[in-house]
């Protein structure tokens, strides 16, 4: 008889020779330090948010997770190192209306797709910018801004810069409302301020936060938030749309973006963590004193959201002539 094993027994006993061999299993996401990219300075509201989210991502993930700052270029230099990484979940970006929806368009030569050039992962809040004037100017409501400019032909306005969201949201009222909205640009929203508390520009436009004191003070006079609802952090100021002009809602998002074609499994771990953080009381409180709504959202939902949002800024910023 003979002892050679028959071919179907030869290949069972390989078979379970091989099952016993231990053989390396693929580390479950993450198992290292995560980077979170902050395209403008240390101190802004984008780096508070990021920090603030990182500190509880840490948490959630058990994982560090470093912020770090890559400002310029209307923040397109720290997209541009999101965009170059490798899709692996281990560098991602705190993302907003900047370097998403305006600083590519306002360069010589768009360095990325702001769409398809990342995953956008998870929608952490918005903070609308606000429509403000000088006490003095007699204005009141954004009906009185567009009455002052139509009879006079031109009405300035300063932002904290070329290419900045101020800047930007007052070329669509200007083409919007149908007026001469001539853009007076500052280094900042602090110079900015200044000015328009003196009078020199009669019109301001920026993202909500920093302005509350002068409120409050009786400095400026808020005349509409540019947001669907009233922001909790100004809730006496009416929204544009209350103002009747729906067509000039825009909000100022913050959000969590990676570079394009991350893992299915890794989206899904990142949104269902920034999710449950948003559900969190301390986290919410510390976005409302930002002037900041947390808003949960589905990722197919944010992913729509920006598309949408780039589709409404991108024109206003090739129309504005703005080049940085």
């Amino acid at each position: 008889m003979s002892r050679i094993p028959s071919r179907r027994r030869f290949l069972q006993a390989v078979s379970a020779g091989a099952a016993s061999v231990a053989l390396p299993a693929f580390a479950a996401y993450p198992d290292r330090p995560i980077r979170i990219v902050v395209t403008f300075p240390a101190g802004g509201a984008s780096d508070i948010v990021a920090r603030a989210l990182g500190e509880q991502l840490a948490t959630k993930l058990g994982q560090a997770v470093v912020v770090d700052n890559r400002p310029g270029a209307g923040g397109s230099v720290g997209g541009l190192n999101v965009t170059q990484s490798a899709p692996d979940g281990y560098t991602l970006m705190l993302s907003n209306s900047t370097p998403i929806s305006i600083g590519p368009f306002a360069l010589e030569k768009q360095p990325y797709d702001p769409v398809e050039g990342f995953t956008h992962i998870a929608l952490v809040g918005s903070a609308p910018c606000v429509v403000m004037a000088n006490p003095k100017s007699g204005l009141k409501t954004i009906a009185d801004l567009e009455a002052m400019a139509k009879k006079s032909g031109r009405l300035d306005f300063g932002s904290g810069g070329p290419a900045s969201i101020g800047h930007i949201y007052g070329e669509l009222m200007k083409n919007a409302l149908g007026i001469n909205m001539v853009h007076v640009p500052y280094r900042g929203g602090a110079p900015m301020t200044t000015d328009l508390i003196a009078g020199v520009v009669p019109v301001g436009i920026d993202v909500v936060t920093a302005f509350v004191p002068y409120f409050k003070s009786g400095q400026i006079l808020p005349l509409a938030v540019t947001s669907a609802n009233r922001s909790p952090l100004v809730p006496d100021v009416p929204s544009v749309v209350e103002s009747g002009h729906r067509r000039l809602v825009l909000d100022n998002f913050f959000g969590l973006s990676g570079p394009a074609k991350l893992p299915a499994d890794v989206v899904t771990r990142l949104h269902a963590a920034v999710n449950e953080i948003l559900a969190g009381a301390d986290f919410k409180r510390r976005m409302v004193d930002l002037g900041i709504s947390t808003n949960a959202v589905s990722q197919p939902a944010f992913a729509a959201f920006v598309k949408e949002q780039v589709a409404q800024l991108a024109p206003a910023v090739k129309a504005a002539g703005v080049k940085l």
